[in-house]
C-alpha cells in the first residue's frame, strides 16, 4: 500500500509541475496541447469523479423498491453518508492526503455492506464506485478488487433466500464495464502524462542543443576574427614607423574584420551564418600572408560537394587559426578533394593545438557527417589536420 501511495503522490508531484513543463516547451518553440492537460488534471476528470455518484442514484432507487417507511429512510441515510464519504476519499485524493483517503474508502466499504440489507442487490452499484476508485488510484489492487466485487454480485444475492432473487447479471455487468471503462481513463491519463514529460525532455534537449550550437559556432568565428585582429594590429605596428600609408590598410583591414566578426555573431546566435569553403581560403590566404607564413592553398573548390562545402569551410577556418596561433609555422599548406581537406605547417606548436575545444567543436561537426578527424605532430616537426568524408572515412 505504502508503494502505491508514494507513486500517486510522485503522479500527482508531476501534476503540479505541469505548467512548467508546458512553458518550458513553448520556450523551445513547441507549444503543448491543452487537452492533454484538460484530460490529465483538468474540468473533465473532475466531471468524470463525480459522474460516479450516478451509482448511489440507482442504489437508492433500490432502496425505494426494497424497503419501505423507516427502513427506506436508514437505507437512504446511509446512501447519502456514501456519496459524502466519497466526494470525501476524492477530495483527499486531489489535495494528496493519502492516509485520509484509506480511511474514508474504509467508511466507504463499511457503508456499502449497511446498505445490503436495504437495497438488496442494488446495493453492488455502490460496489462499483469502490471498484472504479481502486481502478483509479489502487491499480495494484485492482484486477482483485474487481473480481471479488463481480463475484460478489453473481454470488451473494442467489445465496440469500430471502431475497427471492438469482444472480444479479445487471449490476455485475456495470461493475464490470464500468471499472473497464474508469481504467481505460486511467491509462490514457497516465499515457498523456508522460507524453507531456517527455515532450518537456525533448524541448530540453532542443534548448541544450542550440546552447551548444552557439558557443560552438561563437569559438570557432571569434577564435579566427580575434587571431586575425591580433596579428593584423601587431603588423601594423611595425609597419607604423616605416610605413605609414600600408599600416593605415592593415587597420583598415582590423575594423573590416571586426565588422565581419560582428556579422558572424550575430548570424550564428540568428541560426543563419553562412560559411563557405571558397570564403574561408580567401580569409585564410589574408590572415596567413599578415602573419607571415607563406600559404600553398588551392584555388578552387570545384571537386567538393555543395552539401560538403560549408563543413570543409569550418575544417579550413579552424585548421589556419590553430596555425597562426600556435604553431609558429614559415608554411602552411592546405590540400582538398572531393571527399577530404588537409591541413599542414612546419611549425611548432601543434601539441597545443590539439587539445583545444576549436578541435572539440570541429571532431563533433564532422562526426555529425559521417566522417573523421585526425590530427598529431609530423616529424622532425610541424602539425596536420586531416578530415576525410564517406568512403576515406573509414
Amino acid at each position: 500500500m505504502r508503494t502505491c501511495d508514494d507513486r500517486w503522490a510522485q503522479n500527482e508531484a508531476k501534476a503540479q509541475v505541469q505548467v512548467q513543463v508546458q512553458a518550458q516547451a513553448q520556450g523551445a518553440g513547441e507549444p503543448l496541447p491543452r487537452d492533454s492537460a484538460r484530460w490529465t488534471h483538468g474540468w473533465r476528470r473532475v466531471v468524470l469523479a463525480n459522474g460516479m455518484l450516478v451509482y448511489p442514484g440507482l442504489a437508492a432507487v433500490g432502496v425505494s423498491q426494497h424497503s419501505h417507511g423507516a427502513g427506506a429512510i436508514a437505507g437512504y441515510v446511509i446512501v447519502a453518508a456514501f456519496c459524502a464519504a466519497y466526494l470525501g476519499a476524492i477530495g483527499a485524493v486531489v489535495m494528496n492526503r493519502q492516509r485520509r483517503a484509506v480511511v474514508l474508502m474504509g467508511v466507504l466499504a463499511v457503508l456499502f455492506l449497511a446498505t445490503l440489507p436495504f437495497a438488496h442487490e442494488d446495493a453492488f452499484f455502490l460496489a462499483t464506485v469502490i471498484v472504479a476508485y481502486f481502478t483509479a488510484f489502487r491499480r495494484r489492487y485492482a484486477a482483485r478488487v474487481m473480481v471479488v466485487g463481480t463475484l460478489g454480485a453473481l454470488l451473494v444475492p442467489w445465496a440469500v433466500r430471502p431475497w427471492h432473487t438469482g444472480p444479479a447479471f445487471f449490476q455485475a455487468l456495470g461493475l464490470l464495464f464500468s471499472t473497464l471503462v474508469v481504467g481505460a481513463f486511467a491509462e490514457i491519463a497516465e499515457t498523456n502524462r508522460a507524453l507531456v514529460a517527455a515532450r518537456a525532455e525533448v524541448a530540453r534537449l532542443a534548448s541544450e542543443a542550440e546552447r551548444n550550437r552557439i558557443a560552438r559556432d561563437l569559438h570557432d568565428l571569434l577564435g579566427h576574427s580575434l587571431t586575425a585582429i591580433t596579428v593584423k594590429s601587431r603588423l601594423a605596428q611595425r609597419l607604423a614607423p616605416k610605413d605609414l600609408e600600408q599600416a593605415q590598410a592593415e587597420m583598415a583591414g582590423v575594423e573590416g574584420l571586426s565588422r565581419q566578426a560582428l556579422a558572424d555573431v550575430r548570424a550564428a546566435v540568428s541560426g543563419y551564418r553562412e560559411v563557405t569553403l571558397a570564403a574561408e581560403l580567401a580569409r585564410g590566404r589574408e590572415l596567413l600572408r599578415a602573419a607571415g607564413v607563406v600559404a600553398d592553398l588551392p584555388t578552387t573548390t570545384e571537386m567538393v560537394a555543395a552539401g560538403d562545402r560549408e563543413l570543409f569551410g569550418w575544417v579550413v577556418r579552424e585548421g589556419l587559426t590553430n596555425v597562426v596561433r600556435h604553431s609558429r609555422a614559415t608554411r602552411c599548406t592546405v590540400a582538398v578533394t572531393a571527399s577530404s581537406v588537409e591541413i599542414g605547417d612546419d611549425g611548432v606548436g601543434g601539441a597545443v593545438a590539439g587539445v583545444g575545444k576549436g578541435l572539440t567543436g570541429l571532431r563533433e561537426r564532422v562526426a555529425a557527417a559521417g566522417g573523421t578527424v585526425e590530427a598529431g605532430p609530423v616529424s622532425p616537426h610541424g602539425w596536420w589536420l586531416r578530415v576525410r568524408l564517406g568512403r576515406d572515412a573509414v
